[in-house]
């Protein structure tokens, strides 16, 4: 590898000592580093291209900005944890100097994660945005106390209209998350579904879809309270009552470098999610 970016979380101090350790480490072994703030996306994109490796500092919120920063490139990514959870990283802050050079040396292997693509649309505004997510798509209320209506297709055919706190989509990874907070399951991470989840429906459909990889789900704001679009849980914008949000499997994938064994998520599922 000659060339690395390490993004860390620009809150936690110990974050930006061990970029600066891992720097040096790096720099003696002749490879070019970047640093960069988790926080600076576009700073993050335009030192992107080119690396062969991002490590991430921080917990799995570092790791959803980073993959967001780095599409459309196949770059892959190796999470440091200095979090609570660590559900996406790899090693702990205490072994990471220790197992890095193990990783550069080849030894690792590349686990392949699906995203979201979302493209937000409305009746007023021409222009279509796009998203990406590693984790989920989220449609819901605003600081309204309300339930909104949001109307439902899949591949074109009517589904419901969820009368509800929200709806998510949230992909294999993403299933651990806020769409198992909200009664979904949990999928294993390398699983090509993805699922649709109401978060406390009220008289409408209450199940959640597990849903094949081809498949376009179309979520329509049919409220005329405020409601929000959250991309990962950190992209949150303000949806008015004529937009429409169409999600599907995104070509574009995360890599993550690894180096534990490839079928650790069973033997230690119970243990992160006790946190």
């Amino acid at each position: 590898m000659k060339r690395v970016g390490i993004v860390y979380h620009p809150l936690n101090e110990g974050a930006l000592v061990l970029a600066q350790k891992l720097t040096e480490l790096l720099g003696t072994s002749g490879v070019v580093c970047w640093l960069c703030s988790a926080w600076e996306g576009k700073q993050i994109r335009e030192q992107a291209s080119g690396s062969n490796l991002i490590l991430t500092i921080g917990g799995d919120g570092t790791i959803l900005r980073a993959a967001q920063a780095v599409v459309p490139h196949s770059i892959p990514i190796t999470g440091i944890n200095l979090g609570k959870l660590g559900f996406m990283t790899e090693l702990d802050a205490n072994e990471a100097l220790e197992k890095l050079p193990a990783l550069l040396a080849g030894e690792g292997w590349i686990d392949e994660r699906a995203m979201l693509e979302a493209e937000l649309s409305t009746v007023k505004e021409q222009e279509i945005k796009r998203f990406f997510a590693l984790n989920d798509i989220v449609v819901a209320r605003g600081e309204i106390a309300r339930i909104i209506y949001v109307e439902a297709s899949i591949d074109g055919e009517p589904l419901t209209t969820y009368k509800a706190d929200g709806v998510i989509a949230a992909t294999a990874t993403g299933s651990t998350g806020y769409s198992l907070a909200a009664g979904g399951p949990i999928l294993h991470p390398q699983a090509c579904q993805f699922l649709l989840v109401p978060i406390m429906p009220h008289l409408s459909l209450g199940s959640t879809l597990v849903l094949p990889s081809e498949t376009m789900v179309k979520l329509r704001i049919g409220t005329i309270h405020k409601a929000i679009l959250s991309i990962d849980g950190h992209i949150s914008l303000p949806l008015t009552g004529d937009a429409t949000i169409a999600i599907k499997h995104s070509p574009v994938k995360t890599n993550f470098l690894r180096i534990s064994p490839r079928a650790a998520f069973y033997s230690t599922l119970e243990q992160k999610l006790k946190g």
